[in-house]
This record gives C-alpha cells, structure tokens and sequence, in this order.
C-alpha cells in the first residue's frame, strides 16, 4: 500500500540515481528511431541556479522527456562555460583571502594551473544543481568549453578565419573595464541611470573671431535677437575628455553655426587648435547643438571621426589614469581626479558657462562595479558583416524560426547593423590566441610551432634563427613593440599574443564542437543540426546570432530549426529580480520546501509564449498539493483495487462511464501532444493539469464510487481496469512535467519493468467517443448546478430532497433514468423523477431543454434566507462604492504601486460577480412565495 504522502525529499535523489545508474538520460541505440538534441545554454562554471536557469531548463527537459516518450533517440548535451573573467575574479579573490601570491607574482603558467584546481574543486557545481531540479542530461557527454576538443575547435576556427580575412588586427574603440583592464563585451556592460552633470565649457574661436548667434525667435522661429560670439559652446558629462578633442560638431542644417564650419577653435588646457565640423552625429534641438568628438574615447565620436579622417588620442592608461598627449599637470591622475582638476581649471580661464543637473546612463561592468571607459585599443575583431549575411537569410526563409516570432525583428535588428566583433581578452584564463608577434610588431597565425618559424622566416629572412616566446617580455623584446629595427638582427624571438578569446568566441561552436568536430564524429553526423534552442531574450546578439554565422559558416548548415525565447521570471509584485534589490528567489529553497515537481509544473504552467512570469510561492505550493491530489487518487485505486492488466482493451468498454473518462483521456494527451509540440507551454500544463484534478479526480472517481461499491461484478471489474489504465496514462503524460512524482507511482502502484520515462507516449486517437461524452457531461453539469443552487438557497448539507425534471425530452429522461443512481448518491436527492409540473415551494433552474425543480418547501426559512441574502448584498455593494472611492481619488492611482491599483480592480470585479449571484438567488427565493 502506497504511504499516505509522498515524500519527495527521499525519492528525488533515489530516483534520479536510478535513472542515471539505468543509462535513462543517454540517446537510445535504435539506428531507426529519429534523432532529437538540444544544447544546453552552458552555464557558468562559476554559476548558481537562479530562477531564469530553472525555468530555462525545466522547459527543455519537458521537450526532452516528451520526445524521449515519442519513441525518438534524444540528446541533451549538457557543459559548462569557462566564463573567463568570472572565473579569474573568483579565483583571484580566493589568492587574495588566503594571503597567496597574486597572479602578476605568480606568473601565467601557475596561475592557470590554480584556476585548474579551483574548477576540480568548485567549479560546476549548477550541474548538480540541475540535477535537483530533474534535468535529464547525457551526463556521461558533459563538454566544458576550455577541454581538450572544445579547445581544438576554437583554434582550428580562429584558424581557418584569420586565413580567410574574417579575423583581423584592427585599432578600435571598445568597452574597457580599468578594473579587471580588459575589454568586455556589450553584455557585461550594465547601463545604469545616476545623478550626474552637464558642464558646458566654452571653446574660443581662432584668433578672436566672432559670429553672430541667435539668442531670441519670433513664432515662426526666426531670429529676432543676435549675440555677438567669439566661442562656440558644448557640454559634456565627462570633462576629462576633453583633452583629447579632436574636433567640435554640428548638423549640417544647423543655421547658427554655418558661419564658422571650417573654422577652428582652441581646444582649453591641451592648447591646441581643433575643427569645427559639419556631421549628421549632433542633434541641433539637444543643448547648444554642438558636441565636442573624442574619437577615442566615445562610440560615437569614433564614427564621426573615422567619416572626416580625424586624429583620436587616447588619453587614459589601462588603470584609467590619465597619459598619453595631454598637458604634464594631469597625467597620472586618476580619471575622476582629474575631472575636478579639469573643471577647476577651465572655470579658472573664465571658459565654465554653466553646470546642470542631469540624470545620465553610466555604463558599469557587470562584474567589477566601476564606470566602464570606452578606449581606442589594438584588438583582434571579426569581420561579423560578412558572416551575418547567410544568417540574414536563413531567418528570412523560415529555416530556422524564432518563437515568439517577434524575437526576429530583435535578431534582424542587430544582425543587420552589426558591428565588427571585438573577440580578444585580456585575460590570462581563456583560449590563448595562436598568435605570435614579433618586435616590428608583425603577427604570425598557426597551430604549430614549424609553421609559425616558416611565416617569420619569410618575413625576416630565411638566414636569420626565429624563437618562440611565451611571456610578454624575453630579451629586451616587448610584445606588440612597433618600432623595432630587424634589418641587422641574426635572431628573431616572437613573443606570444597573451591575450585570450571572448568566451562567446568559443560558445558560438557549441551546437557541433561539443558533438565532436572538427572530428567527424558518429554523434555529428546524427544529431546536427539540432533540434530547438531554449533560451533567454538577452543572449539574442551575444550567443543565438553567433551560433547562427558559426554554424552556416563551418556545418553549411543552420545550427537549430527553432529557437523558443522564454521569458523572464520576475518577483511576486512583477519586478526584475536582483540582488540589490533584495527580492531574488532561490529555486533550490522552493525545491527544498515544495519539491522540484512543483515547482517545475508552476515554471511549465506560467510560461506563456510572450507573457513574464510573476514567481507566486503560494502557487508553487497549490502545485504540490495537485501532487498531494494525484497521489491521493492513486491510494484510492489501489484502495479500491483498481488493477492495471496486460489483457486489457480499452476500445471494449461498455460502461458510458468508462467510455467517457477514456475519451477525456484520448483529448487531454492530443491536447498535450499537440502544445508542447507548438510551444504553448502554459496550454499543454493546463490541460493535463485540468484532466487530472477535475476530470479523473473530481469527477471520474467520485462517479465509479457507486460502481466500486455496488454489486454488479462485472461492471466493477471494467471499472477498476478502465480507472487503473488511465492512471497509467495520466502518469505517463504528467512525466514530462512532474517526472519524480509519476516515477514513484509508476513504481508502486504494480511490479513492472521499466521506467515511466521510457514508455511511449499515448496514442489514443481511436478513443474518442463524442456520445459518452456528451451524456456524462450532461450528469456532471446536471450534479454541479444542483449542488450551486443547494449552496445558494443555503439547504442544510445533510437535507435529502426530491429531484423534479419538467419538459424533459425523450433523451433526456432515458439519462434520468439510466443515472438515476448516480445522481442520488452525488446529488443527495431523496428520489429523482419526471414530472408535468414543479411541486410548490420549488426552486427552479434551467438545464438544456428542460427545467429543474427543488421542492424546498419546509426545508429552508424564506424569510430569514431572505434577509441574509439581502445584507451579503449590501455588503457586497458597500465594497465596490469603497473600492470605487479609492480608483476615481487621482491621487492614489497615481501614487499607488501598480501592483495594488490592479489588486483593487481585481477584488471590485470578485465582489460584483458575488452580487450578481447573490441576486440570482434573491430572485430565486422570491419565486417561493
């Protein structure tokens, strides 16, 4: 016998090691069965499980088991990332706690090698945290993009496109963080608004020349009042950076300034003479119109200097210290320090017009907390234009589609006004770039050592001895040094690069590196392309679109057909998790408190195409408690020796009973079937979830009661195979959803080989029995508004009174009769019967064709059922007016956080809806008399 409860806290994990130990996670053998594989987004080595990784994986684990279910031979192939600056903060941090040597004393080699024994250690950790969430992963394939083959991918891909043009030395801006003092990508960049400044500084014209400048307009904008001006005025929010202006800007059709475009200002403090030119960049109505271009240290000043061939100075060191062409007093000075400085010093030269108060975006990196500096840098970039045209195309043509399909237009968005990506790192935990430079500052590309002395040979002279160098200084040569002079050298040493690839370098190979290439492995050749990508909205420019290029450019082929963008989970009142906030959940404790079932069917049930998740802990509990219900329904089968038999047809029932819950079945698993296979999550939990709760438990069992407990053997014995055969069913269809729960009962319920993951999916198309359907249908309904309209009219719950059906149809009164039994035992009716006329003192309702009528007479007060009614009513009235009071007052709905205005109208609604009903009732009593 099954226990009372299910304790998940102990099946979990026994059940999850069985699975493991029987190989139910690794694809199946049958050369025949249809391929279906899923990459896991990898996560973090460094990561753990937050809300966005459960629902991200739960959902690909509801397809996994599904298509496992549907007889195909599934691979989901699961690694982590090396997350490179993550990792080497971690393990920096770590040095500095136990007092170590820091990685500059220790040297690259060494360091690397603690970051070894950090990952043995540590690392990973969010896979056995997936684990507890139920992920079914090929365990026994885990990838880590720093492994050996991953590895090989990444340089044979760097490779192959250095050689092809697509990979490219270039001279840059990009995101400089002066903290870790490397570049990082657009998604380790957090955008934050602060309260800042605009300091507006005047810039003299040449020479003491002046223009006029419009200072008032009439109201058809022309200008009524001139300024005689001998400066053009900016602002800015960085002022350091102005020493390293190459230029002042306006639009073209901004009248104001056309007199002096060509002309030249003197640039305060740095003492030299800067354009002024004519760009679309400057927005005339935004401040003065005029913006200062520091194409070294702004993105968009950078374009609007490489468009007029402008000088671009950096002026900051990799710390984010002042250097480089500036005046002596400001170098070495820290950034912010030298802002003050700078601000001092121009009001001083009476060239500070004025200072405004402004909140500003301020880019952070996401890792480090410091103010990220835009900085003109020698990088390695792709040439991403070109790879993203085949990618363009494949989402156009529909071979890989996005679902929701709007997360196209994002994709289209990006792709197609793509920038060159900047794919080196300053890092020493990584991939090294197979790249060499020797002291003129030539670069050589290869995978081996032969090939690489050959380049240099070539380049140098074939007399001369070439040496290969892994540090960043050997023999006085520096590496990246420019200016060397080889012309009398006899020995040649080329120092390697010592930067390492972005980590989505490597990421962007997952959908085939991990499968084996460049190798042509067995498992490449059967599972790419992959099936569907599950994944965030966030990652759509960074990983998806760089999966799409790397995919068609290597495979020739797109590396998934669908991608399926889920969205976000936000707290309980619809804000974005975050730390600083206070307000993240860890999934782990609601798995902990609930169980991973629950909280799964909850992530399942909400994760409706194109809506958020708002994180409800009281429905994560609601979910366990259907576990409670299934589990309870399963006792009551055993109970009632509802027995599974081989030898059971269920296309032989006659029971209308059974011929219906059978039915209900056959529409629930095509229903199922068929939203999973479109996506619709939410639709697909709702269904089995409505099927189980509602349909089998609520009614199905309460209706066989009778029969289980009556005396026809033969009917019960078709009772107790047709119950005990759709359980079956409802566990196999619950598996992708609530896979621990079903596997217990799977186990219990009877001695049986196998596991419920591994049966194959219903199929019961030959089921459907519209009659049986309609006909309990027509009970239930008939039950379920007799016991509304008891609940109404406040009869006593133990009252038994008669039943009267008037105007019956023919088909009517043959139901009546057949389940006249039925409708006693669920309906508490003394007797069930046909009548010409409604008995006196009956409530009445409508049902189909025919009218319903309780003869109530003696059984309910009238007048005191009357007034009770009377005053929930009032009541009832007296809550809107208070509710109403509070929506019309401006004041709160402006003031009040979204969350309570909209609980206000939600609680408005319940209570008219009770006031409608309460009136149907007041109705109903006055037709007493």
């Amino acid at each position: 016998m099954l226990d009372k409860t299910f304790d998940f806290k102990d099946a979990e994990q026994r059940l999850y090691a069985k699975w493991e130990e029987a190989g139910c996670f690794q694809p199946a053998a049958d050369p025949d069965a249809d391929p279906y594989c899923i990459v896991i987004p990898p996560p973090n080595v460094t990561g753990n499980l937050h809300m966005g990784h459960a629902l991200n994986n739960t959902l690909q684990d509801v397809l996994c088991r599904f298509e496992r279910m549907r007889g195909k031979s599934v691979l989901w192939q699961p690694g982590t990332d090396h997350a490179g600056i993550a990792t080497q903060m971690v393990v920096e941090r770590q040095l500095a706690e136990t007092q170590s040597p820091t990685r500059q004393e220790m040297g690259r080699e060494a360091f690397v090698e603690k970051v070894w024994e950090w990952k043995a250690q540590s690392g990973g950790a969010i896979l056995n945290q997936l684990k507890r969430l139920g992920a079914s992963c090929d365990w026994s394939r885990e990838r880590f993009t720093l492994d050996e083959g991953l590895s090989e991918a990444v340089q044979k891909v760097f490779i192959a496109l250095y050689k092809e043009g697509l990979i490219y030395r270039d001279k840059r801006l990009v995101n400089w963080d002066p903290k870790f003092q490397t570049a990082i990508s657009d998604l380790e960049v957090e955008n934050t608004e602060v309260q800042g400044h605009f300091w507006h500084f005047k810039y003299p014209l040449e020479n003491g020349e002046t223009y006029k400048f419009p200072i008032a307009h009439d109201e058809e904008g022309n200008p009524t009042e001139w300024e005689e001006r001998d400066y053009i005025a900016i602002a800015t929010t960085r002022p350091e950076t102005m020493l390293g202006d190459g230029a002042v800007a306006v639009h073209p059709s901004d009248v104001r300034y056309a007199p002096i475009v060509g002309k030249r200002v003197l640039l305060p403090l740095a003492d030299r003479y800067i354009p002024i030119i004519a760009d679309e960049h400057p927005d005339p109505e935004f401040g003065s119109g005029a913006v200062k271009i520091t194409g070294a240290h702004d993105f968009n000043d950078f374009q609007v200097a490489k468009r007029h061939d402008l000088p671009m100075y950096d002026i900051m060191d990799d710390a984010g210290r002042m250097a480089g062409p500036i005046p002596e007093k400001y170098k070495g000075m820290d950034r912010f320090e030298a802002r003050k400085h700078v601000v001092a010093d121009i009001d001083a030269l009476g060239l500070l017009e004025h200072v405004e108060d402004k909140v500003i975006q301020q880019p952070f990196g996401d890792r480090s907390g410091v103010v990220v500096e835009p900085r003109l840098k020698d990088q390695w970039f792709v040439d991403a234009e070109t790879l993203a045209k085949p990618a363009i195309a494949a989402v156009e043509e529909g071979t890989t589609k996005f679902v929701p399909e709007n997360w196209s237009k994002t994709y289209f968005q990006w792709m197609r006004n793509i920038e060159p990506w900047c794919i080196s790192r300053q890092l020493w935990w990584g991939h090294q770039i197979p790249a060499w430079f020797g002291p003129d500052g030539a670069h050589f590309v290869g995978d081996k050592e032969a090939e690489i002395i050959e380049k240099a040979k070539d380049h140098y002279g074939h007399d001369l001895k070439v040496t290969l160098a892994n540090e960043h200084l050997r023999d006085g040569v520096v590496f990246g040094k420019q200016d060397g002079d080889t012309a009398m050298l006899s020995e040649v040493v080329l120092v390697r690069d010592p930067d390492v690839l972005d980590t989505w370098f490597s990421s962007q190979l997952w959908p085939f590196s991990t499968l084996g290439w460049p190798q042509e492995t067995p498992e490449l050749k059967r599972f790419y392309k992959t099936d569907v990508l599950v994944t965030g909205f966030d990652i759509i420019f960074f990983w998806v679109a760089r999966m799409m290029m790397a995919g068609l450019h290597f495979m020739k082929e797109v590396p998934f057909h669908t991608v399926y963008i889920h969205a976000l989970v936000r707290d309980e009142h619809g804000q974005k998790m975050s730390k600083s906030k206070g307000n993240v959940v860890d999934p782990l404790d609601l798995v902990e408190k609930y169980g991973a079932d629950a909280l799964r069917f909850f992530l399942t049930a909400m994760a409706a195409q194109g809506r958020d998740i708002r994180l409800s802990e009281q429905r994560v509990e609601g979910y366990r408690n259907f576990g409670t219900k299934l589990w309870n329904a399963a006792r009551f089968c055993q109970m009632n020796e509802c027995a599974y038999g081989d030898d059971f047809d269920p296309a032989t029932v006659k029971s209308p009973l059974n011929q219906w819950i059978l039915h209900e079945a056959a529409v629930c698993a095509e229903a199922v079937e068929r939203d999973i296979d479109g996506f619709r999550f939410n639709d697909a939990a709702a269904a089995v979830y409505r099927f189980v709760w509602n349909v089998f438990c609520d009614w199905h069992l309460e209706l066989a009661k009778p029969v289980l407990q009556g005396e026809d053997e033969a009917a019960k014995a078709e009772t107790r195979a047709t119950t005990a055969w759709v359980l079956d069913r409802i566990l196999i269809m619950l598996h992708p959803f609530t896979p621990f729960i079903t596997e217990e009962l799977w186990g219990a319920l009877r001695a049986r080989d196998g596991f419920v993951m591994q049966q194959r999916w219903p199929q019961l198309e030959g089921l459907k029995n519209p009659a049986a359907a309609e006909e309990i249908d027509w009970a239930i309904r008939l039950i379920t508004d007799v016991r509304s309209l008891r609940v109404e009219m406040n009869v006593p719950p133990g009252a038994k009174i008669p039943l009267q059906m008037i105007g019956a149809s023919a088909e009517s009164a043959a139901r009546l009769e057949r389940h006249a039994p039925l409708l006693k035992w669920l309906g508490r009716f003394e007797g069930v019967e046909l009548a010409a006329e409604p008995a006196a003192g009956s409530a009445q309702m409508v049902h189909d064709e025919a009218t319903i009528a309780l003869p109530l007479a003696g059984v309910i007060d009238v007048a005191a059922e009357k007034a009770r009614i009377e005053k929930e009513i009032a009541k009832a009235v007296a809550e809107i007016e208070k509710i109403d009071k509070k929506l019309g007052n401006e004041s709160f709905v402006a003031k009040a956080p979204a969350a309570v205005v909209e609980e206000q109208k939600t609680r408005r609604t319940e209570h008219e809806g009770a006031k409608e009903k309460l009136g149907e009732a007041l109705e109903r009593l006055a037709a007493l008399g």
